[in-house]
């Protein structure tokens, strides 16, 4: 048995003269949750396609639980399920319906496909809602049940492709406590996700792709800390000001300010976290007024700023 649930060597995909994945390596440990991100247009998606059998790389290999995804696509596909942005169960029948369908297609006897049908029912908090249309199930219902029918057979691997794009933070927090509860199982995960909090939650190791390559790999602590020992954020009493106190900063610290989109707040990386004292000293005698100043651990976001150039935002890649 492969130590590995993943592992892919120049993994490669082209539409046409664009390359979407570009020589992607990755080591996907079996066991726990593993995170790829990367700024729009990176590759993730048809990353993800790929190993999932729906795609044929057009360079490279894929192993998947220690099956080619090419020669042995089928048996891939036995041992995975995906789970994407949009719901794919049919709206028109019920929560039940949907589940109990999907085990017979899976081979289970009626009274099978019923049993698991409540018991997935109710282990995503669905039971008051079993006997009504998907397709009047809040965003957060639709993502559990699509999620329920993921795992109607419990897979060894489980790809989930942005589960909780547009999600309140209720819902997201469910959704979180299933991808836990998987995890717990005995099922590997491997999650994409625009949301850099998502992945500092759930994620034991991340891959950080940009124009299909991966550009940086680790804990989210390692990541963190490749990009320099801490993060100054100060926010100034006077907006008008924040051009000045950019300058003074940049100055006092021999670095690049991150402006934001708040007129007020300045975010910098700090090389060396003793010169901080004496350069909020500066910011004082030249008159301009702080509300809050902290220095701690860059954030996933600044991480990925420093690594790509770019915030994380919603996923636009090239269609298959």
């Amino acid at each position: 048995m492969t130590s590995y649930a993943i592992e892919t060597h120049g993994l490669a995909r082209a539409f046409g003269s664009t390359r979407a994945v570009d020589g992607v390596d990755l080591q996907v440990p079996v066991g726990g949750v593993y995170g790829v991100l990367g700024p729009n247009g990176a590759g993730k998606t048809t990353t993800i396609r790929m190993l999932a059998t729906l795609l044929k790389p057009t360079g490279g290999t894929a192993v998947v639980l220690g099956h080619d995804v090419v020669a042995e696509a089928a048996t891939v596909r036995a041992k995975v399920a995906m789970t994407g942005q949009f719901a794919s169960l049919d709206e028109d029948l019920t929560g039940t319906e949907n589940l109990v369908m999907l085990g017979r297609l899976y081979g289970f006897s009626w009274a099978q496909a019923r049993e698991r049908s409540a018991e997935l029912l109710e282990a995503f908090d669905l039971t008051e809602a079993a006997g009504r249309q998907v397709k009047k199930y809040s965003g957060g219902m639709r993502r559990r049940i699509d999620i329920a029918g993921s795992i109607v057979v419990r897979p060894e691997l489980m790809f989930l492709d942005e589960p909780t794009t547009g999600l309140d933070p209720r819902s997201r927090n469910q959704v979180w406590d299933i991808v836990r509860a998987l995890v717990s199982a005995g099922t590997t995960v491997l999650l994409t996700t625009q949301y850099l909090d998502e992945a500092d939650q759930l994620a034991d190791r991340i891959a950080v792709i940009d124009r299909g390559k991966v550009i940086a790999e680790g804990t989210s602590g390692e990541l963190k800390a490749s990009v320099g020992s801490g993060a100054l954020h100060v926010r100034v009493a006077d907006p008008a000001l924040r051009d000045e106190a950019i300058r003074l900063l940049e100055s006092a610290l021999s670095g690049e300010a991150d402006r934001g989109s708040d007129p007020a707040s300045i975010t910098m990386r700090v090389a060396d976290p003793a010169g901080v004292p004496a350069a909020l000293a500066r910011l004082r005698d030249h008159g301009i007024a702080t509300t809050e100043f902290s220095l701690g651990q860059p954030s996933l976001d600044e991480v990925f700023l420093a690594l790509t150039g770019e915030h994380v935002h919603d996923d636009q890649e090239v269609p298959a």
